[in-house]
């Protein structure tokens, strides 16, 4: 009965997170005049727009969770943000000085499949089903590089002013990275206090199959509004 009630909770949970995706890939109103009308430097601004982005973005924040849900010690957890950190924040800016074009729809598919790669990781399938187990380090690596690509892809739909375009790219990406580092507090918080528990032991692997089910939604979610859009 406990089972069912956990896994009920997490299905409703992420359900819910996919009924605010105009928050978490869109942006408001306001937002969308700031940006299509700024001209000249605004670094305050687009810190707070990427601050407000990573914070909403839960095809990141699954990611993240995934990447850290097995990591018990802090350093261990610094090194794999940092890959992930190191990747999108090349990419982003390469992706937006460079005008380097990518469908977003295709972009965020990759992204959803780092999620089911990643639950897929800590279920052990690789090791189960091929017999040998992929560097992770370089794995979410490779997968920040497109989760910045999939930051890019956002900034270039409203074709903003190239007038002081790097300081408010350097803006964006320090704001990235003071909502990833506020939502990993939170995370790395819960999850440790959870840890505690018997129960995390016991609802580890399904909290990594629901994972996994997150990211074949978003995917199909994602390829849907490719092959219609």
């Amino acid at each position: 009965m406990l089972l069912k009630k956990y896994a009920l909770l997490v299905i409703v949970l992420i359900g819910s997170s996919f009924c605010l995706d105009v928050f978490a890939h869109g942006v408001d109103g306001d937002t969308q005049a700031f940006l299509t009308g700024n001209q000249g430097i605004a670094f305050g601004p687009f810190l707070y727009i990427g601050a407000q982005h990573m914070i909403t973005g839960y095809d990141h924040l699954l990611f993240l969770v995934g990447v850290i849900f097995f990591l018990f010690r802090p350093k261990e957890i610094l090194t794999y943000v940092s890959f992930f950190t190191i990747g999108h924040s090349v990419t982003l800016l390469l992706g937006v000085l460079a005008n380097i074009q990518m469908n977003a729809y295709l972009i965020d598919a990759i992204i959803a499949l780092s999620i089911v790669y990643k639950g897929f990781d800590n279920l052990g399938g690789f090791k189960k089903i091929f017999g040998k187990q992929p560097n992770t380090k370089i794995s979410v690596l490779i997968f920040g590089l497109f989760h910045g690509f999939g930051l890019a892809t956002k900034l270039q739909e409203f074709k903003f002013s190239t007038d002081g375009l790097l300081a408010n790219l350097i803006g964006f990406n320090i704001g990235v990275e003071i909502g990833q580092f506020v939502a990993l507090l939170f995370v790395v918080s819960l999850i440790s206090l959870w840890r505690r528990y018997e129960s995390f032991n016991r609802f580890a692997t399904l909290t990594n199959t629901v994972l996994m089910a997150a990211g074949f939604v978003l995917l199909g979610f994602q390829l849907t509004g490719y092959f219609t859009n």
